[in-house]
């Protein structure tokens, strides 16, 4: 496995949290990948990584929901979470590092990519976000059947929900609901959808995939980002581990069985590779109390090689986008 790929330095951030999720174990996750050896791994391709270890952060008080909150669970604790992953993923990519963040539960993903977003501004380049997960993860506190925050973070990066999060970038909303391309949904609460339908999300469902193939979803996901004349873009990836069917991956806290099969995820990460942008990362929702033998995690290893160019043959890069 080889791969020609150039990349800037990485940084390996832990955010390990369950303070968003309905169930303990993720807060774990980012030791499973050291575990797994995902430094390591990524070093072999040629990266220059550097691994910051674990930011410290409040408990999991597992609250109840909160009519304070508007019925969410811990705000106020995700909240400092998210703050903090903010700080440290925008600390590194005024390094000119990629940070990828170790999570944790997907409610970090309003911190991390609201630093992005904070960062592209800066620097007048274009964001785009690809959310690779089984859910939307667009619910408001109105309409959550749980409360538990990891399911409101797309809603909050497109200016919805408590104020905390919806503005923690500087800017309301943080990005728009066009800089978003959603892969591999198959369970979504029914006042999600009219929030999806109302935001205008491009979503890429099982369904999707399943009629048009993994390829052609991920030529439609990246159109518009390949090639020279589009340098100014910046691919951020939010890859929550249940994206991944529970056949090959079950050390998370919420499968839905029907996801992408490994050669259909490997295929989605080596065609982000080829695109050349991918300039940040999330790896969130692996909960290794779930997991059997710490399979998932190297599984997730594996995939994130493919995402940073790992290939079996050399290949060169259309800029033609085929």
């Amino acid at each position: 496995m080889t791969s020609l790929l150039f990349h800037p330095p990485a940084t390996l951030i832990g955010v390990p949290t369950d303070v968003g999720a309905g169930r303990l174990g993720a807060a774990m996750g980012p030791d499973a990948l050291r575990v797994a050896q995902l430094g390591p791994a990524l070093q072999r391709l040629g990266m220059d990584v550097l691994d910051i270890g674990n930011l410290s952060g409040p408990p999991n008080p597992r609250g109840e929901r909160d009519p304070a909150a508007q019925g969410l669970r811990n705000l106020p604790e995700c909240i400092a979470w998210n703050q903090l992953a903010h700080d440290a993923v925008l600390a590194q990519l005024g390094l000119g590092r990629i940070p990828i963040m170790l999570g944790g539960d997907h409610t970090l993903a309003t911190g991390s990519i609201s630093a992005v977003a904070r960062h592209c501004r800066a620097v007048g380049k274009r964001l785009r976000v690809l959310w690779l997960d089984a859910h939307s993860d667009c619910n408001i506190p109105e309409i959550s059947p749980s409360g538990n925050v990891h399911g409101i973070p797309v809603a909050s990066l497109c200016g919805l929900g408590p104020v905390e999060l919806a503005g923690m970038s500087g800017s309301v909303p943080a990005l728009e609901a066009a800089d978003i391309r959603q892969v591999g949904q198959r369970s979504v609460d029914d006042g999600e959808k009219r929030m999806v339908r109302q935001l205008g999300l491009e979503v890429y469902d099982m369904r999707s995939i399943d009629e048009l193939g993994m390829k052609e979803v991920m030529h439609r996901v990246l159109s518009g980002i390949e090639g020279e004349q589009n340098s100014d873009v910046h691919l951020h990836v939010s890859f929550d581990v249940d994206f991944l069917d529970p056949e090959i991956a079950p050390g998370t806290g919420t499968t839905v069985r029907g996801g992408p099969s490994y050669r259909e995820a490997q295929l989605c990460m080596e065609m982000i590779a080829d695109s050349g942008r991918l300039s940040s990362l999330d790896i969130v929702e692996l909960n290794p109390a779930l997991d059997i033998r710490n399979q998932t995690a190297e599984l997730v290893v594996d995939l994130v090689e493919s995402l940073f160019g790992k290939s079996t043959l050399v290949r060169t890069r259309d800029r033609g986008g085929r």
